[in-house]
């Protein structure tokens, strides 16, 4: 009895320490990530707009008005249905992208491959406001490299962020080509942890490469798979900064996202409730989807 109290006493004790040294990154946790987000849930319940800043005494509490105002708002279906497009389109392209590179580069037969990781990471270290000028120069209707490729084919210069058609497009393959490299690392990582052993087996079963990729490397990479998947969902639904460096929303709010909606209402407007209320509603649709791939991901490790 008197060993179990010690033992009970010294894990206490070694807690209490624990605790004690945690408690200053606690606090700031605390103060930098549950507070601002308190703070926002409790203004999208009020009228919070710029007059506000002078008198705290017009601050109203308007209940659900901002929610209600956002099911009704077409430039918010707009601006998700945007958002909608380049998550589904552009999460692919780049989840797909990222697992091919990364498979080319872990490749037994290719030479050089901490150079060309390193070059393949480059754009993703690179600022993106470096990024979009650059690409803005790569998609000029006059003077940009993708409509010189497109003469030599005879094939007329495309607009391409000022057409409501390619625009988004666009800043899909400028986003694609940004990101792409962290994955291709996470990716990387996953192939690796597969024992060389399970391929040699396969190949003496006489399995070629697609059947070799078909039964071990996909099942095996799934959990990275799906871990890539939904941090890649995450970061799109989050679009902002490249439309925003590339069109400001347009043309004819055909690149608007909810990101940039959330932006222009809050610190553009000043409609900082509404503003909170739109973070609020991104949260929630993020939330539902991750569970939904989470979901997605257990019955197929299920069926495995």
């Amino acid at each position: 009895m008197m060993r179990v109290s010690a033992q009970f006493s010294w894990c206490k004790g070694r807690f209490e320490a624990g605790f004690w040294f945690a408690m200053p990154a606690l606090l700031l946790i605390a103060l930098f990530f549950f507070v601002p987000v308190l703070a926002a849930l409790a203004l999208s319940f009020t009228d919070f707009d710029i007059y506000v800043l002078g008198d705290f005494s017009t601050l109203r509490f308007v209940g659900l008005s901002n929610y209600i105002r956002i099911m009704h708002d077409p430039l918010f279906w707009l601006a998700l249905r945007n958002t909608l497009y380049f998550v589904l389109i552009g999460g692919s392209l780049s989840v797909v992208f990222s697992l091919v590179v990364a498979l080319l580069v872990n490749h037994g037969l290719v030479r050089l491959r901490g150079l060309f990781r390193t070059l393949l990471f480059l754009p993703v270290v690179t600022t993106l406001v470096a990024i979009a000028v650059v690409w803005r120069y790569l998609y000029h209707q006059r003077y940009g490299a993708f409509n010189w490729l497109l003469e030599q084919f005879g094939i007329s210069p495309v607009d391409w962020l000022g057409d409501i058609h390619w625009a988004m497009p666009a800043i899909i393959l400028m986003a694609v080509w940004k990101n792409f490299g962290f994955n291709m690392i996470i990716f990387i990582a996953g192939l690796q942890s597969i024992p060389e052993r399970l391929y040699e087996a396969a190949r003496l079963d006489g399995a070629g490469a697609l059947a070799q990729f078909r039964y071990i490397t996909l099942p095996l990479l799934f959990p990275t798979f799906l871990f890539v998947s939904v941090i890649t969902m995450i970061g799109y639904f989050q679009l902002f900064a490249e439309p925003y460096l590339m069109t400001q929303g347009g043309p004819s709010n055909h690149t608007l996202s909810l990101g940039l909606l959330m932006f222009n209402e809050g610190f553009r407007w000043w409609n900082m409730g509404y503003a909170s209320a739109l973070a609020f509603v991104l949260f929630i649709i993020i939330l539902m989807v991750t569970l939904i791939q989470a979901r997605l991901g257990k019955i197929v490790r299920t069926r495995q």
